[in-house]
């Protein structure tokens, strides 16, 4: 590893969603002079979402990936060093900590804010990837509204699964949720909300085989794991809700997480177990996982970050 390049700054963002821009907007208005890199994804989540309609303040709705434009240019306006490169391992044993860009370039920061967010698990079918964007959805509350009157598919069996299917009778004609064991890991009364619901049709006991379709979704294959028979259901829209990953690997052995590795921080803070180094947006987020979430999280890390260096004389 190269050490030939290292750079020292007084705040670090990582990650580039609405909580990273967000942070970055606020730490710049106040003279932090981040520096913020994008990671995998600039732009996050929003950038494979099409219509976003339940942002505040655009009344006609907009594109996720030109509202992520517009959260980078404002963070830049106000003046945000923003860069392409991906955190890939991290020392938060001293201060200033250490953090290692594309494994090479190495940055000293004085207070690190996390806004690496989480990805969508997929089933892992070629042709979820291929109509990823023709139908195929991780996000029924966020494209929903696009299968209005139309007939739906959802892979799931958690809270999430349960709440997008209730999210989706209410628009589409019929939602097909295929459930993978002979019962839902849903809470009680959501199973029932599900259970409850006419046009909600449960397939117990079924894997997803193949997502048909060319330009766009048209169906799903089904197999019946206990008598190995095939079902295709004609459909519209392939939604998959078998949960969230959280992006935080390189923070392992270094903050506190929980299960399913979330960041853990103190309640009503964006603050870790390690004092400088504060966490915002989903990967911290299990529960909400909205832009407008994201965003206010980003907003409380940054004042948090200020507010910790201003108390250690470093700002």
């Amino acid at each position: 590893m190269s050490t030939s390049t290292i750079e020292k700054v007084s705040c670090l963002i990582i990650g580039s969603g609405p909580a990273g821009y967000t942070a970055a907007i606020y730490a710049s208005r106040a003279n932090l002079n981040p520096v913020l890199y994008q990671g995998i994804q600039p732009g996050g989540q929003l950038t494979i979402t099409t219509e976003v309609e339940n942002y505040p303040g655009y009344p006609d709705g907009v594109q996720g990936p030109e509202m992520m434009v517009q959260f980078e240019q404002q963070a830049k306006r106000m003046g945000a060093d923003i860069r392409y490169g991906l955190a890939t391992k991290v020392d938060f044993s001293v201060q200033p900590y250490r953090i290692w860009i594309d494994e090479e370039k190495e940055m000293l920061a004085d207070a690190v804010i996390i806004a690496t967010g989480a990805s969508a698990k997929w089933l892992g079918l070629e042709s979820e990837q291929r109509l990823n964007g023709y139908g195929v959805s991780a996000c029924a509350v966020c494209d929903g509204f696009f299968f209005r009157n139309k007939e739906v598919a959802i892979v799931g069996a958690g809270d999430t699964a349960a709440e997008e299917a209730l999210y989706l009778s209410k628009l589409c004609t019929t939602v097909h949720m295929i459930v993978r064991k002979g019962q839902m890991r849903a809470s009680k009364v959501m199973q029932d909300r599900v259970l409850a619901t006419p046009n909600i049709k449960i397939y117990w006991n079924s894997e997803t085989e193949e997502i048909l379709g060319e330009q766009k979704t048209e169906a799903v294959r089904i197999r019946n794991t206990q008598s190995n028979e095939k079902t295709v259901i004609p459909v519209s829209g392939f939604f998959v809700a078998i949960g969230h990953q959280p992006n935080s690997d390189i923070f392992k052995g270094w903050l506190d997480m929980d299960e399913a590795g979330y960041i853990q921080t103190i309640p009503g803070t964006s603050k870790t177990n390690i004092e400088g180094v504060f966490a915002s947006g989903d990967v911290q987020d299990k529960i909400y996982r909205q832009a407008v979430t994201a965003a206010g999280s980003g907003c409380m890390a940054a004042l948090d970050a200020e507010r910790y260096l201003g108390a250690k004389g470093l700002h």
